[in-house]
């Protein structure tokens, strides 16, 4: 399929805590880049997960927003509201024979959905206990059967296009290794029962319904990138452009994140900070 010529970003956050400086980094990359191309910004609130997403927090993502003078096109897509989606694509890889249940103790599923954004690798993967086994709805988890998903798509290369991610060139192609994805992924996880999808498939299907053609986003995400790759062969969707950025650190060098308590735009604005202060904030190398 053609790639449509209009260049569409997006900016995706969870509604789990107070966007921070890192967001602020993230979301201006994103919509300066389509600007620049004379393209649009779609806006995408990631609410699956109803135990840790709040109303608050997502009222004050579009304030933060507006005060940084991002504009996205309407409407604005929410995940909650795509549950039947997400299944419907979850019975299409069922019918394929592609997805198992599993019973697994939930410590080896622990933070599925924000796993993609740990920066430690996991040095095994599942071992395929649940695979030949035969639940009804005794099951915590849908995973993916990685060795018969691959053989699926075997006649493709998989491979994307990436123009950050310590990139000395302004754009270079990436081939995903299917080796790679069976010995340092095995059979991840593509839902589980509590939510009703995964961070990764429910990203790969909304990208397609948005249309995006780009995705910006931090270098910790990069990792899973293969992952979602090889979800948009399976799916036939097509694989946007890749800019995975550098990341805002705190003066001990971590990253930014909702769940360390890294101070917010908001109590920033409430101490007197404006704009301009933000825009160099994040725009010195001492963040970097």
């Amino acid at each position: 399929m053609k790639r449509k010529d209009v260049v569409i970003e997006r900016f995706a956050p969870s509604p789990t805590g107070y966007l921070h400086l890192g967001h602020a980094f993230s979301a201006l990359t994103a919509y300066n880049k389509a600007k620049k191309s004379l393209g649009i910004l779609k806006l995408r609130i990631e609410d699956i997960d109803n135990n840790r997403c709040k109303k608050k927090f997502e009222r004050q993502i579009f304030k933060d927003l507006h005060w940084l003078g991002i504009k996205w096109s309407e409407p604005v897509l929410k995940q909650s509201n795509r549950r039947h989606i997400y299944n419907k694509t979850l019975y299409d890889l069922k019918n394929k024979g592609l997805i198992y249940k599993c019973n697994c103790s939930r410590k080896d599923i622990k933070n599925a959905l924000s796993a993609p954004h740990r920066s430690d690798r996991r040095t095994t993967v599942y071992p395929g206990t649940c695979l030949n086994k035969h639940l009804n709805d005794d099951f915590v988890s849908l995973r993916l059967n990685m060795r018969k998903a691959l053989q699926t798509i075997s006649s493709r290369r998989l491979e994307f296009i990436e123009t950050g991610y310590n990139n000395k060139k302004s754009v270079f192609q990436r081939r995903v290794d299917p080796e790679e994805l069976l010995t340092n992924f095995g059979d991840i996880v593509i839902a589980r029962k509590d939510i009703g999808t995964s961070y990764n498939l429910a990203v790969v299907v909304d990208d397609a319904m948005q249309g995006i053609t780009h995705v910006t986003r931090g270098e910790d995400l990069f990792e899973i990138t293969p992952i979602q790759i090889l979800l948009q062969n399976l799916l036939d969707i097509q694989t946007p452009i890749y800019h995975h950025h550098k990341l805002i650190l705190d003066s001990f060098g971590n990253r930014l994140a909702k769940r360390s308590y890294s101070e917010s735009l908001l109590s920033l604005r409430e101490k007197g900070m404006d704009q301009i202060q933000i825009f160099e904030l994040i725009s010195s190398d001492k963040f970097f």
